[in-house]
């Protein structure tokens, strides 16, 4: 999807993961407009400040992106595509300054505890310095401070740092996936993923009555999330995805049998799945 007109939101600053996902899918050439929050990716897609934005949603050691589900409640982008990034984490310190002794890491809350094994046993007694983002805990080293930063090879290059210790990460398999927002939907690609937001009656026996037409139709769910509906106590909506896209006639009358079951369902977006073959494809 590489055009140079493109403008793409993302949650910034520059070097961060969410960078490395814009720049994976949409090439180098596009426009990077960072925001300091994912609300402020959803507005510059509402308000046209930005054509695309590409917001974090699911770590797979971390689990969900909670801010990025609330804000969907509301929005009215749809999800247009998604990236899947490998999320491998260094240490990182200024250059010239190797053999530093290290007195604080810093980096994002979910990094750090994405390498905490790691820092326990390669320094325990460094304080843990939470920051917005990688790419701010990047530009918070400090050879005189004794700060060190957990980052990506992308925070390494923008902020010009050394990388100390590579692939620290806890887990080897550790990806975020990330969605990609537009205001207008897209039309089927074949191979495509369907985003849902269902609120449910607060009713025993509401979530099974919610799944029953999934398993009859046989649609294969990806994933299911819930999260508080904010409009009344205890009560709850469901994230789900799954396999096939809003124009699919299966899927359209799964759709006709939620309607008997559900309160309301939001369509997110119908949008072509993610398969390694296709992202190195469209890579520049």
């Amino acid at each position: 999807m590489s055009n140079k007109q493109n403008i793409v939101a993302f949650l910034g600053p520059y070097g961060t993961f969410s960078q490395a996902a814009v720049i994976n899918h949409f090439g180098n050439e596009c426009k990077l407009y960072p925001c300091a929050t994912i609300d402020e990716v959803f507005a510059a897609v509402a308000q046209q400040a930005a054509e695309f934005g590409v917001v974090p949603v699911e770590n797979s050691t971390e689990g969900p992106v909670n801010n990025t589900q609330d804000c969907f409640v509301d929005s009215r982008a749809q999800i247009v595509g998604e990236e899947i990034v490998p999320i491998e984490h260094n240490l990182l310190a200024p250059v010239g300054s190797e053999d530093m002794a290290i007195r604080v890491i810093a980096s994002h809350k979910q990094s750090l505890a994405q390498c905490r094994d790691w820092i326990q046993a390669n320094y325990p007694e460094a304080q843990l310095l939470e920051c917005t983002s990688n790419a701010d805990a990047a530009n918070r080293v400090s050879a005189a401070e004794g700060v060190a930063a957990i980052a990506g090879e992308v925070a390494a290059e923008t902020y010009g740092l050394h990388i100390l210790a590579h692939n620290i990460q806890d887990q080897e398999d550790n990806r975020t996936r990330f969605l990609v927002l537009h205001l207008t939907a897209v039309a089927a690609s074949g191979v495509d993923k369907t985003s849902i937001l269902v609120y449910t009656e607060n009713k025993p026996g509401a979530l099974f009555r919610v799944l029953e037409p999934f398993e009859r139709l046989q649609i294969s769910l990806t994933k299911i999330d819930s999260r508080p509906s904010k409009k009344e106590a205890w009560a709850y909506v469901f994230f789900i995805d799954f396999e096939g896209h809003v124009d699919d006639e299966n899927v359209k009358q799964l759709f006709s049998r939620l309607e008997g079951c559900t309160e309301e369902v939001k369509v997110l977006g119908s949008y072509p799945a993610f398969t390694e073959l296709a992202s190195q494809e469209e890579r520049p």
